[in-house]
């Protein structure tokens, strides 16, 4: 056994989780890491926040995911807990392409350890319209990748705290569309797309990327202390062009720290030479 696994083996954690994401953590950080994990349902992690805004989250993302951690630990008397959580938005580059940013943390407190897997990505259906009109309903359900993937409705605006989450069949998204719209005041609905966990599919896929990343930091320790979570903090530019030999914008070193010692090592990545294309002397 590596030693890097031994640091994990047979220790017992806690995932608190009210949307069916242990499909996905579970088996990827027990096979990687030995770490015996329990699913904690009872607490409801609605109450600190909800994607459809009837709860406001109060914290940042990060602050929401260390909550959920710690309160899974208080309730099952573990030092490990393990939590997730996401948001949809914009893009932070490109403004008008949605986005979908997922972490997924793990937090020792035997060892006062705090380790974040995220992953990014613009692979999402987070989408919505409002109308009065049924063919357009269709039109964006086939869209958003309807029925795998479940919709959100409720009459007039967002603004509605009267919302119909789940809807996963034709037969009851017609039914609940023409619903709403006899209640609505102007004959419309806010229709979205579903991104819980547990009714979208895509974002599954997500969480399981920043699982796979969380594993990945949890198999790197440091150098000098041991400490799981040896990971890239910065990057320096300034690979050399291969024509003419001045630096680029390419990333030339990595840097890695360790949060518990604050070692930090400094590794020169693989390629040694920039593309042409990529110098702004050869390639203005």
């Amino acid at each position: 056994m590596s030693k890097e696994v031994y640091f994990w083996e047979k220790r017992k954690a806690v995932l608190i989780n009210k949307h069916d994401k242990e499909r996905v953590i579970v088996p990827i950080i027990e096979e990687k890491t030995g770490l015996q994990i329990t699913v904690e349902r009872s607490y409801d992690t609605d109450l600190l926040g909800t994607f459809t805004k009837e709860v406001k989250r109060e914290g940042s993302q990060l602050d929401t995911v260390r909550l959920k951690a710690h309160k899974g630990m208080q309730l099952m008397g573990l030092d490990i807990g393990i939590a997730s959580e996401g948001i949809f938005g914009s893009h932070p580059v490109i403004p008008f392409i949605p986005w979908n940013y997922e972490i997924v943390i793990l937090i020792d407190k035997k060892n006062d350890i705090e380790i974040v897997g995220e992953s990014g990505t613009t692979a999402t259906n987070y989408d919505y319209i409002v109308t009065g009109e049924y063919h357009e309903v269709q039109e964006f359900a086939r869209r958003i990748l309807f029925p795998s993937h479940f919709i959100v409705l409720r009459a007039n605006n967002e603004e509605n705290t009267a919302i119909i989450k789940g809807i996963r069949t034709w037969k009851s998204l017609k039914r609940i569309f023409d619903q709403e719209v006899n209640n609505s005041k102007k004959g419309k609905v806010f229709i979205e797309a579903d991104t819980r966990a547990c009714a979208n599919p895509t974002r599954m896929e997500n969480i399981e990327r920043a699982t796979q990343d969380l594993v990945k930091k949890m198999l790197s320790r440091c150098t000098i202390c041991g400490a799981p979570g040896f990971i890239i903090v910065d990057k320096k530019v300034g690979l050399p062009c291969e024509s003419c030999g001045s630096p680029t914008n390419e990333v030339a070193t990595k840097i890695y720290a360790c949060k518990k010692c604050t070692y930090t090592e400094e590794e020169q990545v693989e390629k040694k030479q920039a593309s042409a294309g990529r110098c702004m002397h050869c390639n203005p």
